[in-house]
């Protein structure tokens, strides 16, 4: 009796600490719980992170996933080295098609279906050559929303968006404020807006979006994605939350034992992601914030884009560290989030609002002061601000204007002890649960992957037999010359 062969996945992961993160998650879970085959191509720049390296390296000791490098591409002659990241990822994913392509060709068994992160559409006509099922993997259900209807807005709004005196309406989908449209909308004469459109566009032409989200966190916009025709009638999965795992590294961190010595829910934790950077007049302003609010607390200090060399610790007032040397750490490299988050004695998130970082700590139970920078992030603000409730963000956009330390004082006070911030804090510990809940066996983001693993299995089917047509179709065209006829006389 011969086994039924195993699906088998394509996961492709563009250049970003951020993606990889959720990727290799995605495949570790198809993995895990599905029983697919899941080869994991990653696209890197001749420029990538320690942290990417980092990220592999330790899925690779995991060994769930065949994780193979393809090799960077050249994109000087394509794009300007000061392109928008959304302009020069999309490129250096087209531009990577044919690699990809070879790749693919030489794997066996025969993929029957790929993934690909938002800067990776370009690749779906790849998978169309291999007769594969697409689908896209893209972070929050709303600015997906925003994405997918961005083609009906472009033939409906006049002028630019970030000017309309109205919010942008989407189909029964909360409702867009010009100043929280991400970047690429910022400007319709530019290339960049052009290519966001035919990303929506793409994306409306897989067979399926999954979303790093779950029911019960995104259910009006998950619904209304789904009911809409305007948004492009394509399958909609809630598959998360999917973030990176909690799992203590076993290495001795100055941080984490610091943590253990703090009382429970005590320390606001600060950091604005991989890329996120202050102004030299905004750190100053945070640090007189933290100062005052007399909290605890962990800062990841990066010192302002104009001195990326440059020493951070060198922007802090005067005395600062030595006034707060019994409240808090400063941190100028790198830190383990994961686990920082996790610690009982975290009590508060001063964040970018990155999704991963907002997944994170709500599955922390973490409640949070909202600090969007840039790309989606000033669309999940609002969202974990005003429509879920566990966040709280300061009245002016930290992108608009400085944020002045009495502000802060009263955002982090707010947080880490009064009346609302207990409310917040109560608020996000059920959202952990509900996320926790999803992902078990019999939860919807659960049974979203089963389905799309079968999706996956019935296409495996078709491929098969596919194959055996074309067999049977050479077959008859050929020429009974061809073959050795046996005469076989009957008595």
């Amino acid at each position: 009796m011969t086994s039924k062969p195993q699906t088998h996945v394509v996961i492709v992961s563009s250049p970003g600490v951020g993606h990889l993160v959720c990727d290799l998650e995605l495949g570790n879970r198809l993995v895990a719980d599905h029983n697919v085959h899941v080869t994991f191509f990653v696209v890197v720049e001749s420029n990538s992170s320690a942290g990417e390296s980092d990220l592999i390296q330790l899925a690779r000791t995991q060994k769930l996933l065949d994780i193979i490098e393809l090799t960077p591409v050249d994109i000087s002659e394509k794009v300007e080295p000061n392109s928008p990241i959304f302009t020069r990822l999309t490129t250096i994913m087209r531009e990577t098609n044919p690699i990809l392509r070879s790749a693919i060709s030489s794997l066996n068994p025969s993929p029957t279906a790929l993934f690909v992160d938002i800067f990776g559409t370009p690749a779906l006509d790849v998978a169309d050559e291999f007769h594969m099922l697409k689908y896209v993997f893209v972070t929050s259900a709303l600015p997906l929303a925003l994405i997918l209807y961005v083609p009906v807005l472009d033939k409906e709004v006049e002028g630019e968006y970030v000017v309309q005196k109205e919010p942008l309406r989407l189909p029964g989908c909360m409702p867009v404020r010009p100043a929280d449209v991400v970047d690429p909308l910022l400007n319709r004469t530019k290339l960049e807006y052009r290519v966001f459109l035919q990303v929506g566009l793409e994306i409306r032409r897989s067979d399926g979006v999954l979303v790093n989200t779950w029911e019960d966190l995104d259910t009006t916009t998950l619904k209304a994605m789904r009911e809409q025709e305007r948004y492009g009638s394509v399958p909609v999965y809630a598959v998360g939350p999917l973030v990176r795992p909690v799992k203590p590294s076993g290495l001795k961190s100055k941080l984490l034992d610091w943590l253990d010595e703090q009382p429970v829910e005590s320390v606001i934790y600060i950091s604005f992601g991989s890329a996120g950077v202050l102004s030299a007049q905004q750190i100053t302003e945070l640090a007189w914030g933290l100062e005052l609010s007399r909290k605890r607390f962990i800062w990841v200090l990066r010192p302002p884009i104009k001195d990326k060399g440059g020493n951070a610790l060198d922007y802090l007032p005067h005395g600062f560290l030595e006034r707060t040397h019994n409240l808090g750490l400063v941190v100028t490299q790198w830190a383990p989030q994961s686990e920082i988050l996790g610690h009982k004695s975290i009590g508060g998130f001063l964040s970018h609002c990155g999704w991963n970082s907002s997944l994170e700590s709500i599955l922390n139970g973490v409640p949070m002061i909202a600090w969007p920078l840039y790309a989606e992030q000033k669309m999940n603000a609002t969202m974990l601000a005003e429509e879920l409730g566990v966040a709280v963000r300061p009245k002016i956009a930290p992108t608009k204007g400085i944020v002045g330390r009495e502000e802060i004082e009263i955002m982090v006070r707010k947080v880490m002890g009064d009346q609302e911030g207990k409310a917040m804090r109560a608020r996000v510990k059920e959202l952990k649960d509900s996320g926790e809940k999803a992902c078990t066996e019999g939860g919807s983001s659960f049974n979203a992957l089963a389905q799309l693993a079968k999706q996956c299995e019935m296409n495996l089917q078709r491929k098969g037999a596919r194959g055996l047509l074309a067999s049977v179709e050479d077959l008859a065209k050929a020429e009974p010359s061809q073959f050795f006829l046996r005469k076989i006389d009957v008595q």
